[in-house]
């Protein structure tokens, strides 16, 4: 029984904990975007799907990182759920994340490696600092 138990926790990963937002639909999509650039904020999204293994083992971190960097609005979008959406944006592989500021795609990382995450959330920070 302990194995059913690993695989049923394993299966419950939340991909919106913290203060991230589950983007289902595209009037939402820019609803989020609309509502970011209102009050300056830089947008960071997950593009994810919930069956991928580094999408999941990634999710809880990312959704820490949406309570570290108050300043961020932090976005998943899950491809299997929008598509065309994901296509449109040149999605070939999951977890990707990209940097959004006024609409404007800043950057972006392929894979769920925590500390390069980290450290493009800090590189990113600086340069807007900057600015």
């Amino acid at each position: 029984r302990g194995d059913d138990d690993d695989s049923i926790e394993e299966q419950q990963v939340n991909f919106a904990g913290g203060k991230v937002h589950l983007v289902s639909t595209k009037a939402d999509w820019d609803r989020q975007l609309a509502d970011a650039n209102k009050q300056g904020k830089t947008v960071l999204v997950n593009f994810s799907v919930s069956w991928c293994k580094p999408c999941r083992t990634i999710a809880p971190h990312f959704c820490e990182l949406s309570v570290k960097y108050p300043s961020l609005v932090f976005l998943t979008v899950d491809v299997d759920e929008l598509p065309e959406f994901s296509s449109s944006l040149e999605i070939k592989a999951t977890p990707t994340f990209f940097f959004f500021k006024d609409g404007e795609q800043l950057d972006k990382l392929v894979g769920a490696n925590r500390s390069d995450l980290g450290k493009k959330i800090t590189e990113i920070l600086n340069q807007l600092s900057k600015n």
